[in-house]
């Protein structure tokens, strides 16, 4: 494909320091394959994006989904999220991405209103811009409708190095494995050089969490992303990790949570139909 940083299509966004290259594409001209997507990543510098989002219109997608009035009551969804994992896998979703992609979409001026849904592979998604810039070091504060996080009572376990855990699988529309770190385990030095083995191994591959409480309703975690390797922020992670440490803990459902990722903090909640919320920054710009 062969397009540069200077391409005026390209630009650049991190979500607590997730990292994008974002493609805007809106009438679909642009055919990605896996090596584009390897190429697009490695745009942001020294060390690749985390991800590629082609920003391009529900109708010019090609995945088939329901644009924007083409509901009988008119309804739809004008914009698709794109989304690419750095190594050019395909995924379903990212938390962290979908903030940026809404912030980009307002600051192009295709969206004006402050709530709106998107699609992405793994449904619709609302989304609510709580804060536009208005100058100085303010950034994009952005929550998101992350939809029902499904648990179950399946134990995987999780190897890193020589030590092993149990982990608990949730799906939010993309597959998470939450570890719930014993007392006396480093957490800083937990090895994620390399991915952590999964017995039994899921058939689609899982992003990995690795929580230790903080406090009430306070955690912090570090993810090994699927196709990526350890990032500094996943925003569907931060929201799996919360359902299952609330499902560990038996309390907590509904509440706002806190959660400290290695690039900033986002909050999770809970919205009046009892599915989860992820709200927090977005940079229209390479991370500092």
């Amino acid at each position: 494909m062969g397009l540069r940083s200077t391409d005026p299509r390209i630009s650049f966004g991190h979500g607590t320091k997730n990292t994008f290259v974002l493609v805007d594409d809106p009438d679909g001209e642009l055919a990605l394959t896996e090596q584009d997507v390897r190429d697009l990543a490695a745009l942001w510098g020294e060390d690749s994006a985390d991800g590629v989002i082609r920003v391009v219109r529900t109708a010019a997608s090609g995945e088939g989904f329901i644009a924007s009035g083409d509901r009988p009551d008119g309804t739809g969804h004008e914009w698709f999220m794109d989304y690419r994992n750095a190594d050019g896998s395909i995924a379903q979703m990212c938390g962290n991405g979908v903030r940026v992609f809404a912030a980009h979409l307002r600051d192009r001026g295709w969206v004006e209103a402050d709530e709106f849904p998107i699609m992405t592979r793994a449904g619709e998604r609302s989304v609510t811009i709580e804060q536009a810039p208005s100058g100085g070091d303010e950034q994009w504060q952005v929550k998101v409708g992350m939809g029902p996080a499904r648990t179950n009572d399946a134990v995987r376990m999780v190897t890193v190095d020589s030590d092993s855990f149990e982990g608990r699988d949730v799906d939010l529309g993309n597959p998470h494995c939450v570890v719930q770190l014993p007392d006396g385990v480093d957490y800083d030095c937990l090895n994620l050089a390399d991915r952590p083995d999964l017995t039994p191994e899921p058939a689609d591959g899982a992003n990995i969490e690795f929580v230790q409480v903080l406090g009430d309703r306070h955690i912090r975690m570090r993810v090994f992303e699927r196709g990526v390797g350890e990032t500094l922020s996943c925003g569907t992670g931060a929201t799996a990790a919360v359902a299952a440490t609330a499902d560990a803990l038996g309390e907590g459902w509904g509440e706002q949570w806190l959660v400290d990722v290695r690039g900033g903090q986002l909050r999770i909640g809970w919205d009046s139909d009892a599915h989860m919320t992820l709200a927090g920054p977005a940079v229209l710009s390479r991370a500092d």
